[in-house]
Protein backbone atom coordinates (compact mmCIF):
# COMPACT_ATOMS: atom_id res chain seq x y z
CA UNK A 1 0.00 0.00 0.00
CA UNK A 2 1.13 3.53 -0.68
CA UNK A 3 2.89 5.56 1.99
CA UNK A 4 2.02 8.82 0.23
CA UNK A 5 -0.51 11.21 1.74
CA UNK A 6 -4.00 11.36 0.26
CA UNK A 7 -3.18 14.76 -1.26
CA UNK A 8 -0.06 13.38 -2.96
CA UNK A 9 -1.93 10.34 -4.27
CA UNK A 10 -4.76 12.50 -5.62
CA UNK A 11 -2.26 14.78 -7.34
CA UNK A 12 -1.02 11.75 -9.36
CA UNK A 13 -4.52 10.86 -10.64
CA UNK A 14 -5.98 11.71 -14.03
CA UNK A 15 -9.53 10.52 -14.71
CA UNK A 16 -10.90 11.15 -18.19
CA UNK A 17 -13.27 9.88 -20.87
CA UNK A 18 -12.96 9.66 -24.63
CA UNK A 19 -15.84 11.16 -26.61
CA UNK A 20 -16.51 11.05 -30.33
CA UNK A 21 -18.99 10.33 -33.08
CA UNK A 22 -19.15 6.62 -33.99
CA UNK A 23 -16.29 5.46 -36.25
CA UNK A 24 -14.05 8.43 -35.47
CA UNK A 25 -11.52 6.04 -33.93
CA UNK A 26 -12.43 6.20 -30.24
CA UNK A 27 -12.10 2.51 -29.49
CA UNK A 28 -8.83 2.27 -31.44
CA UNK A 29 -7.43 5.24 -29.53
CA UNK A 30 -8.51 3.64 -26.25
CA UNK A 31 -6.52 0.52 -27.10
CA UNK A 32 -3.46 2.50 -28.14
CA UNK A 33 -3.50 4.51 -24.91
CA UNK A 34 -3.51 1.19 -23.04
CA UNK A 35 -0.69 -0.01 -25.25
CA UNK A 36 1.45 3.04 -24.51
CA UNK A 37 0.56 2.75 -20.83
CA UNK A 38 1.87 -0.80 -20.77
CA UNK A 39 -1.53 -2.18 -19.78
CA UNK A 40 -1.66 -4.47 -22.83
CA UNK A 41 1.10 -5.86 -25.01
CA UNK A 42 -0.72 -6.02 -28.33
CA UNK A 43 -3.70 -4.03 -29.54
CA UNK A 44 -6.70 -5.76 -31.05
CA UNK A 45 -8.81 -3.89 -33.54
CA UNK A 46 -12.56 -4.17 -33.92
CA UNK A 47 -12.95 -6.40 -36.97
CA UNK A 48 -15.64 -8.49 -38.57
CA UNK A 49 -17.64 -10.98 -36.57
CA UNK A 50 -15.41 -13.87 -37.72
CA UNK A 51 -12.33 -12.28 -36.21
CA UNK A 52 -10.95 -13.76 -33.02
CA UNK A 53 -9.59 -10.42 -31.81
CA UNK A 54 -11.69 -7.50 -30.68
CA UNK A 55 -11.19 -4.25 -28.85
CA UNK A 56 -10.10 -4.68 -25.26
CA UNK A 57 -12.68 -2.13 -24.13
CA UNK A 58 -15.53 -3.88 -26.00
CA UNK A 59 -15.99 -6.92 -23.77
CA UNK A 60 -19.73 -7.61 -24.23
CA UNK A 61 -20.43 -10.35 -26.79
CA UNK A 62 -22.86 -8.21 -28.78
CA UNK A 63 -20.23 -5.46 -29.03
CA UNK A 64 -17.75 -7.92 -30.52
CA UNK A 65 -20.31 -9.09 -33.08
CA UNK A 66 -21.44 -5.64 -34.18
CA UNK A 67 -18.10 -3.83 -33.84
CA UNK A 68 -19.61 -1.04 -31.75
CA UNK A 69 -19.37 0.11 -28.14
CA UNK A 70 -22.72 -0.08 -26.31
CA UNK A 71 -21.44 -0.23 -22.74
CA UNK A 72 -18.98 1.84 -20.78
CA UNK A 73 -15.66 0.34 -19.74
CA UNK A 74 -13.28 1.38 -16.98
CA UNK A 75 -9.54 0.93 -17.35
CA UNK A 76 -6.71 1.91 -15.00
CA UNK A 77 -3.01 1.95 -15.79
CA UNK A 78 0.22 3.69 -14.80
CA UNK A 79 2.06 6.13 -17.04
CA UNK A 80 4.97 8.44 -16.24
CA UNK A 81 4.49 8.06 -12.46
CA UNK A 82 0.79 8.90 -12.72
CA UNK A 83 -2.29 6.73 -12.30
CA UNK A 84 -4.58 7.05 -15.32
CA UNK A 85 -8.27 6.17 -15.07
CA UNK A 86 -9.70 5.91 -18.59
CA UNK A 87 -13.47 5.60 -19.00
CA UNK A 88 -14.53 4.47 -22.46
CA UNK A 89 -18.07 5.44 -23.42
CA UNK A 90 -20.66 4.17 -25.92
CA UNK A 91 -20.32 5.95 -29.22
CA UNK A 92 -23.83 5.21 -30.44
CA UNK A 93 -26.37 7.95 -29.68
CA UNK A 94 -28.98 5.44 -28.48
CA UNK A 95 -26.85 4.95 -25.36
CA UNK A 96 -26.55 8.61 -24.45
CA UNK A 97 -27.74 8.06 -20.88
CA UNK A 98 -24.86 5.70 -20.14
CA UNK A 99 -22.47 8.19 -21.69
CA UNK A 100 -23.91 11.04 -19.63
CA UNK A 101 -23.45 9.06 -16.43
CA UNK A 102 -19.82 8.30 -17.27
CA UNK A 103 -19.12 11.97 -17.98
CA UNK A 104 -20.27 12.84 -14.46
CA UNK A 105 -17.47 10.63 -13.11
CA UNK A 106 -14.52 12.21 -15.01
CA UNK A 107 -12.47 15.38 -14.66
CA UNK A 108 -11.47 15.82 -18.33
CA UNK A 109 -12.22 14.44 -21.78
CA UNK A 110 -10.40 13.69 -25.03
CA UNK A 111 -12.52 14.57 -28.05
CA UNK A 112 -11.68 12.51 -31.15
CA UNK A 113 -12.56 13.97 -34.57
CA UNK A 114 -12.35 12.14 -37.87
CA UNK A 115 -10.18 14.37 -40.06
CA UNK A 116 -12.14 13.36 -43.16
CA UNK A 117 -15.59 14.06 -41.71
CA UNK A 118 -14.99 16.91 -39.27
CA UNK A 119 -17.46 17.78 -36.53
CA UNK A 120 -20.39 15.33 -36.54
CA UNK A 121 -23.76 15.31 -34.81
CA UNK A 122 -22.85 13.02 -31.91
CA UNK A 123 -19.73 15.07 -31.15
CA UNK A 124 -21.87 18.20 -30.84
CA UNK A 125 -24.20 16.55 -28.32
CA UNK A 126 -21.36 15.09 -26.27
CA UNK A 127 -19.58 18.42 -26.05
CA UNK A 128 -22.82 20.02 -24.87
CA UNK A 129 -22.92 17.48 -22.04
CA UNK A 130 -19.30 18.25 -21.13
CA UNK A 131 -20.09 21.94 -21.19
CA UNK A 132 -22.76 21.47 -18.50
CA UNK A 133 -19.94 20.67 -16.06
CA UNK A 134 -17.21 22.81 -17.72
CA UNK A 135 -15.18 19.67 -18.40
CA UNK A 136 -11.76 20.49 -19.93
CA UNK A 137 -11.38 19.08 -23.46
CA UNK A 138 -8.28 17.91 -25.35
CA UNK A 139 -8.96 17.58 -29.09
CA UNK A 140 -7.34 14.85 -31.19
CA UNK A 141 -7.87 15.07 -34.95
CA UNK A 142 -7.48 11.49 -36.12
CA UNK A 143 -6.86 9.51 -39.32
CA UNK A 144 -4.28 11.77 -40.93
CA UNK A 145 -2.96 8.69 -42.72
CA UNK A 146 -6.05 8.92 -44.96
CA UNK A 147 -7.18 11.52 -47.47
CA UNK A 148 -8.76 14.13 -45.21
CA UNK A 149 -9.90 17.74 -45.08
CA UNK A 150 -7.55 20.69 -44.81
CA UNK A 151 -6.47 21.28 -41.18
CA UNK A 152 -7.39 24.98 -41.25
CA UNK A 153 -10.91 24.07 -42.33
CA UNK A 154 -11.20 21.56 -39.49
CA UNK A 155 -10.02 24.07 -36.90
CA UNK A 156 -12.48 26.68 -38.16
CA UNK A 157 -15.31 24.15 -38.01
CA UNK A 158 -14.51 23.11 -34.43
CA UNK A 159 -14.54 26.74 -33.35
CA UNK A 160 -17.70 27.74 -35.21
CA UNK A 161 -19.81 24.63 -34.57
CA UNK A 162 -18.67 23.65 -31.08
CA UNK A 163 -18.18 27.22 -29.87
CA UNK A 164 -14.80 26.57 -28.27
CA UNK A 165 -11.51 28.29 -29.08
CA UNK A 166 -8.77 26.09 -30.54
CA UNK A 167 -5.08 26.27 -29.70
CA UNK A 168 -3.20 24.02 -32.16
CA UNK A 169 -0.11 22.53 -30.53
CA UNK A 170 1.05 20.78 -33.70
CA UNK A 171 0.41 20.95 -37.44
CA UNK A 172 0.35 18.07 -39.94
CA UNK A 173 2.68 17.74 -42.91
CA UNK A 174 0.68 16.16 -45.71
CA UNK A 175 -2.13 13.64 -45.49
CA UNK A 176 -3.02 10.16 -46.71
CA UNK A 177 -0.19 8.42 -48.54
CA UNK A 178 1.76 11.69 -48.36
CA UNK A 179 1.38 12.09 -44.60
CA UNK A 180 4.91 12.82 -43.36
CA UNK A 181 4.40 13.75 -39.72
CA UNK A 182 3.42 16.67 -37.49
CA UNK A 183 5.31 19.82 -36.63
CA UNK A 184 5.39 20.50 -32.88
CA UNK A 185 4.63 24.21 -32.61
CA UNK A 186 5.88 24.50 -29.03
CA UNK A 187 9.20 22.71 -29.48
CA UNK A 188 9.82 23.87 -33.07
CA UNK A 189 10.47 20.38 -34.40
CA UNK A 190 9.01 17.92 -36.90
CA UNK A 191 8.10 14.46 -35.66
CA UNK A 192 8.37 12.15 -38.66
CA UNK A 193 5.53 9.72 -39.25
CA UNK A 194 6.25 6.00 -39.15
CA UNK A 195 3.46 3.44 -38.96
CA UNK A 196 3.49 1.71 -35.59
CA UNK A 197 0.46 -0.58 -35.84
CA UNK A 198 0.39 -3.04 -32.92
CA UNK A 199 3.56 -2.13 -31.08
CA UNK A 200 4.86 1.01 -29.44
CA UNK A 201 7.74 2.68 -31.24
CA UNK A 202 10.01 4.70 -28.98
CA UNK A 203 12.44 5.89 -31.64
CA UNK A 204 10.39 8.45 -33.61
CA UNK A 205 12.75 10.63 -35.61
CA UNK A 206 12.69 14.34 -34.81
CA UNK A 207 14.01 17.12 -37.07
CA UNK A 208 14.63 20.41 -35.27
CA UNK A 209 13.57 23.81 -36.63
CA UNK A 210 11.20 24.59 -39.44
CA UNK A 211 13.99 26.27 -41.47
CA UNK A 212 16.18 23.15 -41.35
CA UNK A 213 17.56 22.52 -44.89
CA UNK A 214 17.05 18.80 -44.36
CA UNK A 215 13.31 19.35 -44.57
CA UNK A 216 13.76 20.84 -48.05
CA UNK A 217 15.69 17.79 -49.16
CA UNK A 218 13.22 15.30 -47.65
CA UNK A 219 9.97 17.02 -48.57
CA UNK A 220 10.60 19.45 -51.44
CA UNK A 221 6.96 19.40 -52.57
CA UNK A 222 5.30 19.77 -49.16
CA UNK A 223 7.56 21.89 -46.98
CA UNK A 224 6.57 25.33 -48.35
CA UNK A 225 2.89 24.71 -47.58
CA UNK A 226 3.77 23.63 -44.03
CA UNK A 227 5.85 26.76 -43.43
CA UNK A 228 3.05 28.96 -44.74
CA UNK A 229 0.45 27.19 -42.58
CA UNK A 230 2.60 27.35 -39.43
CA UNK A 231 3.23 31.07 -39.93
CA UNK A 232 -0.51 31.66 -40.37
CA UNK A 233 -1.45 29.54 -37.34
CA UNK A 234 1.06 31.28 -35.12
CA UNK A 235 -0.31 34.67 -36.09
CA UNK A 236 -4.03 33.85 -36.17
CA UNK A 237 -4.42 31.44 -33.25
CA UNK A 238 -4.45 32.46 -29.62
CA UNK A 239 -1.64 30.88 -27.59
CA UNK A 240 -2.52 27.92 -25.43
CA UNK A 241 -3.41 28.93 -21.87
CA UNK A 242 -3.81 26.26 -19.20
CA UNK A 243 -6.25 28.44 -17.25
CA UNK A 244 -8.57 28.73 -20.26
CA UNK A 245 -8.29 24.99 -20.90
CA UNK A 246 -9.27 24.23 -17.29
CA UNK A 247 -12.20 26.64 -17.63
CA UNK A 248 -13.31 24.72 -20.77
CA UNK A 249 -13.15 27.82 -22.97
CA UNK A 250 -10.12 26.66 -25.00
CA UNK A 251 -9.07 23.25 -26.31
CA UNK A 252 -5.51 22.24 -27.25
CA UNK A 253 -5.51 20.49 -30.64
CA UNK A 254 -3.29 17.56 -31.60
CA UNK A 255 -3.10 15.66 -34.89
CA UNK A 256 -2.24 12.03 -35.56
CA UNK A 257 -3.23 8.51 -36.55
CA UNK A 258 -4.38 6.30 -33.67
CA UNK A 259 -4.34 3.14 -35.79
CA UNK A 260 -0.63 3.77 -36.42
CA UNK A 261 0.17 4.82 -32.82
CA UNK A 262 1.07 8.29 -34.07
CA UNK A 263 0.18 11.13 -31.71
CA UNK A 264 -0.92 8.81 -28.87
CA UNK A 265 2.04 9.59 -26.60
CA UNK A 266 1.31 13.31 -27.00
CA UNK A 267 -2.24 12.81 -25.74
CA UNK A 268 -1.00 11.04 -22.61
CA UNK A 269 1.56 13.76 -22.00
CA UNK A 270 -1.09 16.47 -22.43
CA UNK A 271 -3.29 14.74 -19.85
CA UNK A 272 -0.44 14.58 -17.35
CA UNK A 273 0.77 18.13 -18.01
CA UNK A 274 -2.56 19.98 -18.11
CA UNK A 275 -5.61 17.90 -17.20
CA UNK A 276 -6.79 18.51 -13.65
CA UNK A 277 -6.25 16.03 -10.86
CA UNK A 278 -9.56 15.01 -9.21
CA UNK A 279 -11.76 17.99 -8.44
CA UNK A 280 -14.10 18.81 -5.58
CA UNK A 281 -17.70 17.60 -5.97
CA UNK A 282 -21.07 19.22 -5.28
CA UNK A 283 -23.47 17.55 -2.85
CA UNK A 284 -26.84 18.43 -1.31
CA UNK A 285 -25.10 20.17 1.60
CA UNK A 286 -21.58 21.27 0.53
CA UNK A 287 -18.65 20.65 -1.81
CA UNK A 288 -16.46 17.68 -0.96
CA UNK A 289 -12.71 18.21 -1.51
CA UNK A 290 -10.72 15.25 -2.90
CA UNK A 291 -8.05 15.36 -0.18
CA UNK A 292 -10.49 15.14 2.73
CA UNK A 293 -9.70 12.15 5.00
CA UNK A 294 -13.25 10.74 5.13
CA UNK A 295 -14.12 8.24 2.38
CA UNK A 296 -16.95 9.28 0.02
CA UNK A 297 -18.10 8.16 -3.41
CA UNK A 298 -21.09 7.72 -5.70
CA UNK A 299 -22.41 4.95 -7.95
CA UNK A 300 -22.47 6.05 -11.61
CA UNK A 301 -22.94 2.70 -13.33
CA UNK A 302 -24.20 -0.81 -12.66
CA UNK A 303 -23.26 -3.67 -14.97
CA UNK A 304 -24.97 -7.03 -14.87
CA UNK A 305 -23.33 -10.29 -15.96
CA UNK A 306 -19.78 -9.10 -16.54
CA UNK A 307 -18.90 -12.66 -15.54
CA UNK A 308 -21.58 -14.98 -16.93
CA UNK A 309 -20.27 -17.87 -14.84
CA UNK A 310 -21.24 -16.09 -11.64
CA UNK A 311 -24.29 -14.07 -12.83
CA UNK A 312 -22.86 -11.08 -11.01
CA UNK A 313 -23.76 -7.41 -10.83
CA UNK A 314 -21.07 -4.82 -10.27
CA UNK A 315 -21.66 -1.26 -9.04
CA UNK A 316 -19.03 1.18 -10.34
CA UNK A 317 -18.16 3.76 -7.68
CA UNK A 318 -16.22 6.97 -8.30
CA UNK A 319 -14.18 7.77 -5.19
CA UNK A 320 -14.54 11.47 -4.35
CA UNK A 321 -12.49 11.77 -1.15
CA UNK A 322 -10.62 9.77 1.46
CA UNK A 323 -8.82 6.48 0.96
CA UNK A 324 -10.46 3.10 0.33
CA UNK A 325 -8.78 0.03 1.83
CA UNK A 326 -10.20 -3.48 2.17
CA UNK A 327 -12.62 -3.70 5.07
CA UNK A 328 -13.71 -0.06 4.85
CA UNK A 329 -17.08 0.68 6.43
CA UNK A 330 -19.42 3.19 4.81
CA UNK A 331 -23.02 4.28 5.18
CA UNK A 332 -25.35 3.81 2.22
CA UNK A 333 -27.04 7.22 2.41
CA UNK A 334 -30.28 6.33 0.63
CA UNK A 335 -31.09 3.51 3.07
CA UNK A 336 -29.06 4.61 6.09
CA UNK A 337 -27.50 1.14 6.35
CA UNK A 338 -23.84 0.48 7.05
CA UNK A 339 -21.89 -1.49 4.44
CA UNK A 340 -18.57 -3.22 4.94
CA UNK A 341 -16.56 -3.18 1.69
CA UNK A 342 -14.42 -6.25 2.16
CA UNK A 343 -13.47 -6.82 -1.48
CA UNK A 344 -13.57 -3.99 -3.98
CA UNK A 345 -12.39 -4.44 -7.56
CA UNK A 346 -10.34 -2.40 -10.00
CA UNK A 347 -10.67 -2.89 -13.75
CA UNK A 348 -9.01 -3.45 -17.08
CA UNK A 349 -12.09 -3.61 -19.28
CA UNK A 350 -13.63 -6.96 -18.24
CA UNK A 351 -10.48 -8.06 -16.40
CA UNK A 352 -10.74 -7.43 -12.69
CA UNK A 353 -8.36 -7.58 -9.75
CA UNK A 354 -8.80 -6.97 -6.03
CA UNK A 355 -8.35 -3.31 -5.20
CA UNK A 356 -5.93 -2.79 -2.35
CA UNK A 357 -6.28 0.96 -2.28
CA UNK A 358 -8.18 3.76 -4.02
CA UNK A 359 -8.36 7.53 -3.62
CA UNK A 360 -10.28 10.35 -5.27
CA UNK A 361 -10.47 9.89 -9.04
CA UNK A 362 -10.22 6.11 -8.89
CA UNK A 363 -13.08 3.79 -9.84
CA UNK A 364 -13.80 0.71 -7.77
CA UNK A 365 -16.33 -2.04 -8.36
CA UNK A 366 -18.58 -3.42 -5.62
CA UNK A 367 -20.46 -6.69 -5.82
CA UNK A 368 -24.09 -5.63 -5.81
CA UNK A 369 -27.03 -7.83 -4.89
CA UNK A 370 -29.65 -5.19 -5.61
CA UNK A 371 -28.97 -2.86 -2.71
CA UNK A 372 -27.05 -0.24 -4.72
CA UNK A 373 -28.61 1.95 -7.40
CA UNK A 374 -27.14 4.42 -9.86
CA UNK A 375 -26.67 7.75 -8.10
CA UNK A 376 -26.33 6.31 -4.59
CA UNK A 377 -23.87 8.04 -2.27
CA UNK A 378 -21.53 6.24 0.14
CA UNK A 379 -19.88 8.09 3.04
CA UNK A 380 -18.28 7.27 6.37
CA UNK A 381 -21.36 8.66 8.08
CA UNK A 382 -21.88 12.27 6.99
CA UNK A 383 -25.35 12.85 5.56
CA UNK A 384 -24.92 14.17 2.04
CA UNK A 385 -25.68 13.11 -1.53
CA UNK A 386 -23.69 13.84 -4.67
CA UNK A 387 -25.69 15.68 -7.33
CA UNK A 388 -25.95 15.73 -11.10
CA UNK A 389 -26.73 12.16 -12.20
CA UNK A 390 -30.22 12.31 -13.75
CA UNK A 391 -32.50 9.89 -15.54
CA UNK A 392 -34.00 11.23 -18.78
CA UNK A 393 -37.56 10.46 -19.83
CA UNK A 394 -37.53 7.87 -22.65
CA UNK A 395 -38.90 8.69 -26.09
CA UNK A 396 -39.66 5.20 -27.49
CA UNK A 397 -41.76 2.48 -25.86
CA UNK A 398 -42.40 -1.24 -26.30
CA UNK A 399 -44.51 -3.78 -24.39
CA UNK A 400 -42.42 -6.83 -23.49
CA UNK A 401 -43.74 -10.37 -23.00
CA UNK A 402 -42.04 -13.76 -22.94
CA UNK A 403 -42.50 -15.84 -26.06
CA UNK A 404 -42.71 -18.86 -23.75
CA UNK A 405 -45.22 -18.04 -20.94
CA UNK A 406 -43.31 -20.38 -18.60
CA UNK A 407 -40.34 -18.00 -18.80
CA UNK A 408 -42.23 -14.90 -17.69
CA UNK A 409 -40.47 -14.97 -14.32
CA UNK A 410 -37.05 -15.11 -15.99
CA UNK A 411 -38.07 -12.22 -18.25
CA UNK A 412 -39.11 -10.18 -15.24
CA UNK A 413 -35.83 -10.84 -13.45
CA UNK A 414 -33.76 -10.02 -16.53
CA UNK A 415 -35.60 -6.77 -17.22
CA UNK A 416 -35.38 -5.73 -13.57
CA UNK A 417 -31.61 -6.21 -13.55
CA UNK A 418 -31.10 -4.53 -16.92
CA UNK A 419 -33.32 -1.67 -15.74
CA UNK A 420 -31.28 -1.23 -12.56
CA UNK A 421 -28.16 -1.26 -14.72
CA UNK A 422 -29.55 1.54 -16.89
CA UNK A 423 -29.44 -0.45 -20.15
CA UNK A 424 -33.16 0.23 -20.61
CA UNK A 425 -35.91 1.88 -18.59
CA UNK A 426 -38.51 -0.53 -17.25
CA UNK A 427 -42.00 0.40 -16.06
CA UNK A 428 -44.72 -1.84 -14.62
CA UNK A 429 -48.36 -0.77 -14.50
CA UNK A 430 -51.16 -1.76 -12.12
CA UNK A 431 -52.12 -4.67 -14.39
CA UNK A 432 -48.62 -6.14 -14.17
CA UNK A 433 -47.72 -5.31 -17.78
CA UNK A 434 -44.06 -4.47 -18.44
CA UNK A 435 -43.25 -1.46 -20.58
CA UNK A 436 -39.77 -0.73 -21.88
CA UNK A 437 -38.62 2.83 -22.52
CA UNK A 438 -35.57 3.83 -24.56
CA UNK A 439 -33.84 6.85 -26.03
CA UNK A 440 -33.13 5.05 -29.32
CA UNK A 441 -34.26 1.85 -31.09
CA UNK A 442 -30.88 0.10 -30.83
CA UNK A 443 -31.43 -0.18 -27.06
CA UNK A 444 -34.34 -2.59 -27.68
CA UNK A 445 -32.13 -4.72 -29.94
CA UNK A 446 -29.32 -4.88 -27.40
CA UNK A 447 -31.72 -5.73 -24.56
CA UNK A 448 -33.28 -8.51 -26.67
CA UNK A 449 -29.82 -9.91 -27.41
CA UNK A 450 -28.77 -9.78 -23.77
CA UNK A 451 -32.01 -11.37 -22.54
CA UNK A 452 -31.42 -14.22 -24.97
CA UNK A 453 -27.72 -14.77 -24.21
CA UNK A 454 -27.58 -13.88 -20.51
CA UNK A 455 -31.02 -14.96 -19.26
CA UNK A 456 -32.04 -17.53 -21.91
CA UNK A 457 -35.31 -15.70 -22.57
CA UNK A 458 -36.81 -14.88 -25.96
CA UNK A 459 -39.27 -12.02 -25.75
CA UNK A 460 -41.80 -10.36 -28.03
CA UNK A 461 -41.70 -6.57 -28.18
CA UNK A 462 -45.07 -5.12 -29.21
CA UNK A 463 -45.64 -1.50 -30.17
CA UNK A 464 -47.13 0.60 -27.39
CA UNK A 465 -49.70 3.39 -27.43
CA UNK A 466 -47.48 5.34 -24.99
CA UNK A 467 -45.56 8.31 -26.36
CA UNK A 468 -44.56 10.28 -23.26
CA UNK A 469 -43.48 9.38 -19.71
CA UNK A 470 -43.10 11.72 -16.72
CA UNK A 471 -42.02 11.05 -13.16
CA UNK A 472 -44.42 12.32 -10.52
CA UNK A 473 -43.86 14.31 -7.33
CA UNK A 474 -46.90 14.67 -5.06
CA UNK A 475 -47.36 17.47 -2.53
CA UNK A 476 -48.69 15.07 0.10
CA UNK A 477 -49.99 11.55 0.65
CA UNK A 478 -53.62 12.53 0.11
CA UNK A 479 -52.85 13.93 -3.35
CA UNK A 480 -50.93 10.78 -4.22
CA UNK A 481 -53.82 8.46 -3.23
CA UNK A 482 -56.37 10.56 -5.14
CA UNK A 483 -54.17 10.59 -8.26
CA UNK A 484 -53.67 6.83 -8.02
CA UNK A 485 -57.45 6.26 -7.87
CA UNK A 486 -58.38 8.56 -10.75
CA UNK A 487 -55.40 7.90 -13.04
CA UNK A 488 -54.79 4.21 -12.32
CA UNK A 489 -54.91 3.28 -16.02
CA UNK A 490 -52.04 5.71 -16.79
CA UNK A 491 -49.93 5.08 -13.71
CA UNK A 492 -46.84 2.86 -13.52
CA UNK A 493 -43.67 2.51 -11.44
CA UNK A 494 -40.04 2.31 -12.52
CA UNK A 495 -37.50 -0.23 -11.23
CA UNK A 496 -36.82 1.99 -8.20
CA UNK A 497 -40.59 2.08 -7.38
CA UNK A 498 -40.96 5.72 -8.38
CA UNK A 499 -44.41 6.67 -9.75
CA UNK A 500 -44.58 7.50 -13.46
CA UNK A 501 -47.37 8.92 -15.61
CA UNK A 502 -47.64 7.30 -19.07
CA UNK A 503 -49.35 9.47 -21.66
CA UNK A 504 -50.59 8.37 -25.11
CA UNK A 505 -49.65 11.78 -26.53
CA UNK A 506 -48.44 15.22 -25.47
CA UNK A 507 -51.96 16.66 -25.57
CA UNK A 508 -53.09 14.13 -22.96
CA UNK A 509 -50.07 15.01 -20.82
CA UNK A 510 -50.84 18.74 -21.05
CA UNK A 511 -54.48 18.25 -20.09
CA UNK A 512 -53.53 16.05 -17.13
CA UNK A 513 -50.94 18.54 -15.92
CA UNK A 514 -53.52 21.33 -16.02
CA UNK A 515 -56.01 19.17 -14.09
CA UNK A 516 -53.43 18.44 -11.38
CA UNK A 517 -51.56 21.72 -10.80
CA UNK A 518 -50.17 20.64 -7.42
CA UNK A 519 -48.46 17.56 -8.89
CA UNK A 520 -45.06 17.93 -10.54
CA UNK A 521 -44.48 16.06 -13.83
CA UNK A 522 -40.72 15.65 -14.35
CA UNK A 523 -38.88 14.91 -17.60
CA UNK A 524 -35.75 14.11 -15.56
CA UNK A 525 -35.07 12.88 -12.07
CA UNK A 526 -31.97 12.42 -10.01
CA UNK A 527 -30.71 8.84 -9.85
CA UNK A 528 -31.58 7.19 -6.57
CA UNK A 529 -34.07 9.94 -5.67
CA UNK A 530 -37.34 8.74 -4.13
CA UNK A 531 -40.13 10.80 -5.61
CA UNK A 532 -43.25 9.11 -4.35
Amino acid sequence: MSSLSIADEVHKRRTFAIISHPDAGKTTLTEKLLLFGGAIQQAGTVKGRKSARHATSDWMEVEKQRGISVSSSVMQFEYAHHTINLLDTPGHEDFSEDTYRVLTAVDAAVMVIDAAKGVEERTIKLLEICRLRNTPIITFINKLDREVREPLSLIEEVESVLKIDCAPLAWPLGMGKRFRGVFDLRRDQLIRFAAGKDRVSVDEEVIARLDNPRLDRLYPEEIKALRDDVELVRVASAPFEVARFLAASQTPVLFGSAINNFGVREILQALIDWAPSPLSRTTTTRRVAPNEPALTGFVFKIQANMDLRHRDRIAFVRICSGRYRPGARVVHQRTGRELKIAHALSFMANERVASEEAVAGDIIGLHNHGQLQIGDTLTEGEKLAFLGIPYFAPELFRVARARDPFKSKQLGKGLKELGEEGAIQVFENSLGHTLLGAVGPLQFEIVAHRLHTEYQVDAVYDLSDIQVARWLVFPDDAARKKFEREQAARLAHDVDANPVYLAPNRYNLQVTMEAWPSVRFLATREHGEILG
